[in-house]
């Protein structure tokens, strides 16, 4: 019950920060991609979060500890704090962007935004079901076992690499190019936290390093 509420508490809350972080600088509700995002957003979440509610709360319960304040180390506070910083500042600069017409993007491009918002969300919900421990927070818990198998056979970290599906989709997805420069900056933001939490899980989850030599790629095939 009380994952519940704070499920139903967390899609309030994220309506009402789209709101304000989308509508108040574009100067208008008449924002029509704008209401597309949000409602591809609050679908592709709240869906997967009512499946996991019913069949993996204790996972839903972990994904709903967020936050600077639910970090334990404090290279991660800073950092999770600079994430929401350029989450605000991304959907700021794509409303203004909108508002003043900065950049043109057709209306098969604002679609495909919208495709990979979509994606990169439902393949961080998928993660959660392939490892119930992935939590919103870094933490390691004293049962954690090791999941190397699904997408964790791909990178070792494809909860990131659907956020960056996901980032890259919602400047385009609001109708702004120049959007996709908060992106750019909230990349190595991102590197930095996936480094950061390495250096705990080789130190703290067994069998990681072997992992690491096994799946080489932290975030994209190929690349990095």
């Amino acid at each position: 019950m009380k994952t519940a509420l704070q499920t139903v508490a967390s899609a309030l809350f994220g309506v009402a920060f789209f709101g304000i972080s989308l509508f108040v600088p574009a100067g208008t509700f008449d924002y029509w991609q704008a209401w597309v995002f949000i409602a591809v957003f609050a679908l592709t979440t709240m869906v997967p979060s009512a499946i996991l509610a019913v069949r993996y709360p204790d996972a839903l319960a972990r994904r709903m500890k967020a936050g600077p304040a639910a970090e334990s180390r404090p290279a991660q506070r800073i950092i999770i704090t600079l994430t929401i910083g350029l989450v605000f500042a991304t959907l700021a600069l794509s409303a203004v962007d909108h508002r003043f017409g900065w950049s043109t993007v057709p209306v098969w491009l604002i679609v495909v935004g919208n495709v990979l918002v979509a994606t990169g969300l439902g393949l961080a919900q998928l993660v959660v079901v392939q490892n119930n421990f992935a939590g919103a927070s870094i933490t390691v818990e004293a049962d954690q076992p090791l999941v190397s198998t699904g997408l964790y056979g791909m990178v070792r970290h494809p909860m990131y690499m659907g956020t960056v599906i996901m980032m890259i989709g919602t400047p385009l997805a609001l109708d702004s190019l120049w959007g996709l420069l908060c992106v750019l900056a909230a990349i190595p933001v991102l590197a930095a936290r996936i480094v950061d939490e390495e250096r705990m899980l080789v130190d703290e989850l067994a069998g990681y390093p072997d992992y690491t030599q096994r799946v080489r790629f932290r975030l994209i095939p190929g690349v990095w």
